[in-house]
């Protein structure tokens, strides 16, 4: 399914459907069509949108999670946003995620978080890319899923030409390290918004222990994991993630809506 790319400023994004919003971020090696499911299923009755992060471009000196909630920030305030949206993450956008609703907590009403960072990561499977090394980025894609055969040839081939660059790859591993740094469990008890976690029970590179510490840290959290699925559930098993998504949204609304 295509999607229509618009460009604002410095943002390359999705924006597609009306209605409340629904924010989403990919992670370090993600793209705009790893949301593809969510999109088709959300956009008839929500807005759907979805910035492209400066992973590979951001200046160096700010390459980092705070860099790329500040990124985030300025998307928001770009586009006129000024109700309260739900914003969802996988993996390191789901670390972005919960930095800006730390930081904007009045902008987030609720959290979705997939394969989050932020407590633990594994990104590289324990390694970083090796330049060049076309068999080794096929080993670390497929290491994202459950099911290798998830990871097509597009998908590899993407990724092998990100770390084919080294001005790419310093970058990847900038953000990476500062992942690694922003440690959140001290600071997720600050965090009220309802959270829907969705996670692959085989997810190797944030395991089911990380879900389970996000879901006691996170007061109002709740946790669903999906079998034979590994770090990336809305592209692996994309209706279960998105009829857990569904039920989470109406349910929540009531409670939100209260509270105002």
């Amino acid at each position: 399914m295509e999607f229509q790319i618009k460009e604002r400023g410095e943002f390359q994004y999705i924006d597609e459907g009306q209605g409340e919003i629904l924010l989403l971020l990919h992670g370090l090696f993600g793209a705009l069509s790893n949301w593809e499911e969510v999109i088709a299923t959300f956009s008839p009755e929500y807005r759907v949108i979805i910035p492209l992060l400066p992973i590979y471009e951001m200046p160096l000196t700010k390459a980092g999670v705070p860099g790329l909630v500040s990124y985030v920030a300025s998307f928001v305030k770009e586009l006129r946003i000024d109700e309260p949206l739900t914003l969802l993450g996988n993996s390191l956008g789901g670390h972005v995620a919960l930095e800006y609703a730390l930081r904007y907590p009045t902008q987030v009403q609720r959290l979705v978080l997939t394969g989050s960072s932020g407590l633990f990561e594994d990104s590289m499977g324990g390694s970083f890319p090796k330049r060049g090394n076309y068999s080794f980025v096929q080993e670390r894609v497929a290491y994202t899923f459950y099911d290798p055969s998830v990871a097509t040839k597009e998908l590899v081939d993407e990724v092998f030409s990100v770390t084919n660059s080294n001005a790419k790859c310093l970058r990847i591993i900038s953000i990476a390290r500062s992942a690694q740094r922003h440690n959140l469990s001290k600071d997720l008890g600050r965090i009220t918004a309802p959270t829907l976690l969705v996670w692959g029970l085989n997810d190797t590179i944030t395991p089911p222990l990380v879900a389970h510490e996000f879901n006691r840290l996170i007061v109002n959290s709740e946790l669903h994991f999906l079998d034979h699925c590994g770090h990336a559930p809305m592209m692996e098993r994309p209706h279960e993630f998105n009829a857990l998504l569904d039920r989470f949204l109406r349910r929540t609304i009531t409670q939100i809506v209260a509270s105002r």
